[in-house]
């Protein structure tokens, strides 16, 4: 919606929740009236159509840039990634090198491993990064340590189940080809605003109708199979000459009338998506327990800490203390434990490593389990993805599990809202460019790593549903 205003067409967004954003959302804790975000969400200075985004809605000024990460040990001691002088992809050996948590030994297995994935193209299909790992030299202690402690968290999925390509793209688009892909935005506001009541209000203000609390029951198509509108769950129909389904993967084939799934070969592959959950555990504290604004937490149960008293100025009601969220990524394990056992867990892993925790009062605390926070990137993941274009004619798909070239990300999700609205304007004649060029690659970086297969892959992929829906 954001990318279609100002062309004169009457935009009509409907959403079935009371409120903007989806997974980036925020609750009201009944106790306070504070707003309590799901889970953490940062961006990376690689997610280019975020940011596009967020400064076309007015909203880029509330994320903090950190060119430097964190990065804790099981043993307490801090390591630090930043980029050093030199030119990509070799930015970030100083900080590689220094990291306390390897050996010198395992350095040299991890960068044999990084040089090795610089030409991994998924040949062996089924095959997971983990087996990938173990095949190119990786000892259990390195998977653990490196590459699980930045993928699980980037690809909220373990190792064991993770696609090849995926996780190519992480290492090569978000750490190696540009020298300040790696840094991480952090929102300085609750995601219930940033993605909710500003951005609502912006909509507005640029003659979007919203409509919440009205979810879609159907959407309405023709017997010529053309789509003509959509109907809600209370009755309502809205006629519309096109409809772009920005819902997840699993409610697709619902909203579709039982003739038309039969014509949408992509609907197979949506069958075969399964989703990945996501654990925050927020924690209020009567004091400053954690030294740090945020933390990547090495082989231990918790991943990565946020001190959202330092990032955001919240603090309890009561005042004073400190408020953090833990984020556990691919949370599989805890999906059978109950809320205070995971609460107990996470405040004993973290009394390992920060004392404190343990003399701190617990003022208050959340857990909360997003049980299908993300689309799993299983392997062979992208060959279920379907295209934004259907074969229905005015019907559009748009939602990070789409065919995008990136993972389950806010940026793969405006990214397949560019494009949807990019195949919407070229059917009223109008064509335009909406998505953002991704960060560029040094010269060094262009040498060393070549370009992304799967831009390739996903332009073929973009051009043969065209195709289809032009015959």
């Amino acid at each position: 919606a954001s990318a279609l205003v100002g062309r004169g067409l009457r935009i009509t967004l409907v959403e079935s929740r009371p409120r903007l954003g989806g997974r980036a959302s925020s609750f009201i804790d009944p106790a306070t009236g504070e707003p309590v975000d799901n889970c953490q969400h940062v961006s990376m200075a690689c997610c280019t159509n975020l940011a596009d985004f967020c400064a076309r809605v007015g909203t880029r000024t509330l994320f903090r840039r950190e060119p430097t990460l964190v990065f804790v040990g099981p043993d307490g001691r801090v390591s630090r990634l930043r980029a050093g002088p030199l030119p990509a992809p070799m930015h970030l050996a100083g900080s590689f090198l220094g990291a306390n948590y390897l050996s010198f030994a395992e350095k040299l297995r991890v960068a044999y491993g990084l040089a090795c994935l610089r030409f991994a193209r998924g040949d062996r299909p089924g095959e997971s990064f983990a087996d990938w790992l173990r095949r190119h030299g990786q000892t259990e202690r390195t998977i653990e340590r490196y590459w699980g402690t930045i993928l699980v968290s980037a690809l909220n999925e373990r190792l064991d189940r993770m696609d090849v390509g995926h996780a190519r793209k992480v290492f090569l688009d978000g750490f190696l080809r540009n020298r300040r892909g790696y840094e991480m935005e952090v929102p300085l506001v609750p995601l219930g605003e940033l993605y909710g009541s500003r951005l609502e209000a912006w909509l507005r203000d640029h003659g979007v109708e919203v409509r919440l609390t009205a979810g879609v029951r159907s959407v309405a198509i023709d017997d010529e199979g053309a789509v003509t509108g959509v109907t809600l769950r209370s009755g309502e129909a809205i006629a519309a000459d096109f409809v772009i389904l920005a819902v997840p993967f699993d409610r697709v084939r619902a909203l579709l009338p039982e003739a038309t799934r039969a014509r949408l070969p992509e609907l197979e592959g949506i069958a075969h998506l399964e989703a990945s959950p996501i654990t925050g555990v927020h924690l209020w504290f009567d004091r400053p327990v954690f030294p740090f604004d945020h933390a990547a937490v090495v082989g231990r149960l918790v991943q990565w800490v946020f001190n959202h008293s330092a990032l955001q100025g919240r603090e309890a009601p009561e005042g004073g203390g400190q408020y953090l969220q833990v984020v556990i990524s691919a949370s599989y394990d805890l999906i059978s434990h109950d809320k205070h056992s995971i609460r107990d867990a996470v405040l004993a892993d973290m009394a390992g490593l920060w004392p404190a925790v343990s003399q701190a009062q617990l003022r208050r605390w959340w857990v909360v389990t997003e049980h299908g926070a993300t689309f799993a990137v299983r392997p062979g993941v992208e060959a279920h993805r379907p295209a934004q274009r259907t074969g229905i004619d005015g019907l559009f798909l748009a939602g990070d599990w789409t065919a995008t070239g990136w993972p389950a990300t806010m940026e793969g999700a405006v990214r397949s809202g560019y494009r949807a609205a990019e195949g919407l304007l070229q059917d009223l004649g109008r064509p335009e460019r909406l998505v953002r060029p991704e960060l560029p690659a040094g010269l060094l970086a262009r040498l060393l790593l070549g370009a992304s297969p799967r831009e390739d892959r996903l332009a073929t992929k973009t051009q043969k549903s065209q195709k289809i829906y032009k015959s």
